[in-house]
């Protein structure tokens, strides 16, 4: 049996040191690839921008129409910070929270960071139909999906740890790549409880 097929096993019991922040861009998978991760690792799942949504009882495209970025990223920045601060698991941010110096900080000091990498064009795959995305609410979202990619992705790479996202992986395949990295690079973070 290989390394990676033994962390498969979804009886394989793990210890969260800290919690794991997804970072990366909107269709990169940090919802979908986080909820399963903290399904596997037995942890709670948290989203910044669900978290956001309750507390302010409006959506965020909502928020960002009512109230602007500005204040929006600086109620994220709150939002990171108390989740850092409750009960280890996986948290699952906006596309934008890592741009923050603030935030970056936090999540280093507090927890690791992990970029989900995937290309543009997967991209805009996933993200091309939905009207969820208001930085995307342009005449040309492509473009400005370029745009955004080409600004943030330098900061994304400051993460403490990168997994490169695949159009050809499922949710489950990405969770293997997740925990992987972490066993191999971060035992800081994440081990293999003895049985």
């Amino acid at each position: 049996m290989s390394e990676n097929q033994q962390y498969q096993s979804n009886a394989t019991a793990f210890r969260l040191k800290k919690t794991v922040v997804m970072v990366g861009m909107m269709g990169a998978g940090k919802t979908a690839v986080g909820r399963a991760l903290a399904l596997r690792l037995g942890v709670p799942f948290l989203d910044s921008d669900a978290e956001i949504e309750s507390a302010a009882n409006m959506t965020v495209p909502e928020i960002f129409a009512r109230d602007g970025e500005p204040f929006f990223r600086a109620r994220e920045t709150q939002v990171i910070s108390r989740l850092l601060d409750e009960a280890r698991g996986i948290l699952s941010t906006g596309g934008g929270a890592f741009l923050a110096q603030e935030n970056r900080d936090n999540i280093t000091a507090r927890g690791v960071s992990v970029w989900l990498n995937a290309d543009l064009d997967l991209l805009w795959q996933r993200v091309r139909h939905k009207d969820t995305r208001p930085l995307l609410r342009t005449p040309d979202p492509r473009a400005t999906l370029a745009e955004i990619y080409a600004t943030r992705v330098p900061l994304y790479a400051q993460a403490d740890v990168e997994v490169a996202s695949k159009p050809d992986l499922s949710i489950e395949e990405m969770v293997d790549r997740v925990i992987d990295t972490l066993l191999r690079d971060r035992r800081d973070v994440l081990e293999v409880q003895d049985a």
